[in-house]
């Protein structure tokens, strides 16, 4: 669903959780206007929509489950840097076991720790950004008793941001990928540190990875938030001490060292959780994902998946007319990069994605980014695995690649978050859309049967299906857990289904493509995903 701000013509870009509580949130599309702005529902907007169309209340006990998925999920960015940094400490607590003749061997090993520690750093300064613009839908000051969280959970089986079970540990998300499973690996492309644990961006100045100087030091590592003075100069592997500090909860410094911004009364450490470590994985996939999606050095995979997808768009839909633009739905949208091209092809493009980890990155970006390149992280410094050299895993990677509020967009772009079967299997989305596009998707599903009737049901007659991606399905591994249904289907099942809901094959190839790969690591997983074009049959 699309609201338009009366104020002015600027496109919406709606955030509706997983019980479709909506939040809006507007990408400026007038380059003179660089930053985005939001307005959150007022109390009489923030309702429930049920399955018949109508609406209801949002429960407190709805709010309470949100409420606390949400907490989860900021307190998984904010213990980020701590999860790091123990990870540098186990690298050099191994290095200390070393004998003195191979520690000989190892000099420079202390000194990439250093390394280590800054990129650290610059990642975390970026997710402090992150957090300090992004506006929750729900009062998080609340006071919500913990041990409401069986009630909970047997309240509804679903949250927000795609946890299956707040007090569960386990995560399933619709975004396309990651999946944010314990086979982290396998669905964010690189390695995961995830078994191997214990269980216990900008910076100043340009990080380079041959030889990183910064001018400004950081003082503490950022367990709950950022403290930056000017006090020394990084000189060797021990001079960043891990703290935790109130004063740096109470202000936010700029790339200058200035204070200037206010730090939220739901950043406050009484708001947040201990979160387990697959949380924190979830933190790493979204850096990851950062760079398919929204850096230079991601281009060779969205050439892979998003071109062919444009391309075949553009052949379908030669006469588009920017007075009555066809319309494109984005299931499991991810970061927002593919809705946003498929906009400026000239379509009303709107994104869906059910991961709030997904949304609150894919919202900075597309509404806070004032300038290409603004940005820059460290994605690759959470694995030891497969790197040809200490320089490969520490390089900065910058983003955003292009600016996306003058990127071009159609109005009627928008971004919608919440379950795909919840909203889109609503009345009101029966015929409403010309084409749908799932790139990495269908093997998000449960029910992958459903995932088609749907897509069946919402397309226009004569409305076309563009899909890309394997089928890893995100369920097939869900152990421990008893009700978790997974159906898992062959390909030539899959296509059988479609023919059984109405689709004609147009179009069918293969295509050979990575995920959220480190192009500079000994080790590539390639998929051969199914591309497909089908148009849904015309009645008779």
């Amino acid at each position: 669903m699309v609201f338009v701000d009366s104020e002015d013509s600027e496109v919406i870009w709606p955030l509706c959780c997983v019980a479709c509580l909506v939040t809006l949130l507007t990408l400026r599309a007038n380059e003179k206007k660089k930053r985005g702005r939001r307005r959150k529902m007022s109390g009489d907007e923030q309702q429930r929509f049920s399955s018949d169309g109508g609406v209801h209340s949002h429960s407190k006990v709805e709010e309470a489950l949100e409420v606390k998925s949400l907490r989860r999920i900021i307190s998984a960015f904010l213990n980020y840097s701590d999860a790091a940094e123990e990870d540098v400490r186990r690298y050099e607590r191994s290095y200390q076991k070393l004998s003195p003749a191979h520690k000989a061997l190892l000099s420079e090993f202390p000194l990439k720790c250093q390394r280590l520690r800054r990129c650290i750093s610059a990642n975390s300064y970026f997710i402090m950004n992150m957090l300090q613009a992004f506006e929750p839908p729900l009062d998080m000051s609340q006071d919500i008793d913990t041990c409401e969280c069986d009630h909970i959970e047997n309240h509804s089986k679903g949250c927000v941001s795609g946890e299956k079970s707040f007090c569960s540990g386990t995560s399933a998300s619709t975004s396309g990928r990651p999946q944010f499973s314990e086979i982290e690996h396998a669905n964010c492309g690189e390695e995961s540190n995830l078994t191997r644990k214990s269980p216990d961006g900008r910076i100043s100045d340009q990080v380079l990875a041959e030889a990183p100087m910064i001018s400004e030091s950081v003082d503490g590592s950022w367990s709950l938030s950022p403290k930056y003075t000017k006090e020394s100069e990084f000189v060797g592997s021990n001079d960043v001490k891990t703290t935790n500090n109130q004063e740096a909860l109470d202000s936010f410094p700029d790339h200058n060292g200035n204070e200037n911004y206010s730090v939220h009364d739901w950043l406050d450490p009484s708001f947040q959780l201990n979160v387990p470590l697959v949380d924190v994985d979830k933190v790493r996939c979204i850096i990851r994902s950062i760079v398919r999606d929204w850096a230079s050095e991601g281009w060779k995979e969205r050439d892979q998946c998003y071109t062919p997808i444009l391309e075949e768009l553009d052949r379908l839909f030669p006469n588009r007319s920017k007075d009555g633009p066809p319309s494109c739905l984005v299931p499991g949208a991810g970061l927002g990069r593919l809705a946003l091209e498929i906009s400026c092809l000239g379509f009303a493009s709107q994104g869906n994605e059910f991961s709030y980890y997904m949304m609150i990155c894919s919202s900075f970006i597309l509404n806070q980014s004032q300038t290409a390149g603004e940005w820059t992280i460290y994605p690759w410094i959470h694995s030891n695995c497969n790197s040809f050299s200490d320089n490969d895993q520490i390089r900065p990677i910058s983003f955003p690649d292009i600016h996306p509020a003058s990127a071009g967009i159609t109005e009627g772009f928008s971004m919608c978050g919440g379950d795909f079967i919840e909203v889109y299997n609503d009345p009101s989305q029966e015929g409403a859309w010309d084409a749908v596009v799932t790139c990495f998707f269908l093997d998000t599903a449960h029910n992958i049967v459903e995932y088609i009737e749907i897509i069946s049901r919402i397309l226009k007659e004569r409305g076309v299906w563009i899909n890309l991606g394997p089928l890893l399905y995100h369920f097939a591994d869900a152990y421990g857990t008893e009700d978790e249904m997974s159906i898992e289907l062959s390909l030539e099942d899959v296509k059988r289904v479609c023919f059984n809901y109405g689709f004609e094959l147009e179009r069918e190839n293969t295509i050979e493509t990575t995920y959220t790969a480190n192009p500079r690591s000994m080790m590539q997983n390639r998929y051969f995903a199914a591309f497909w074009t089908m148009r849904k049959k015309g009645m008779l």
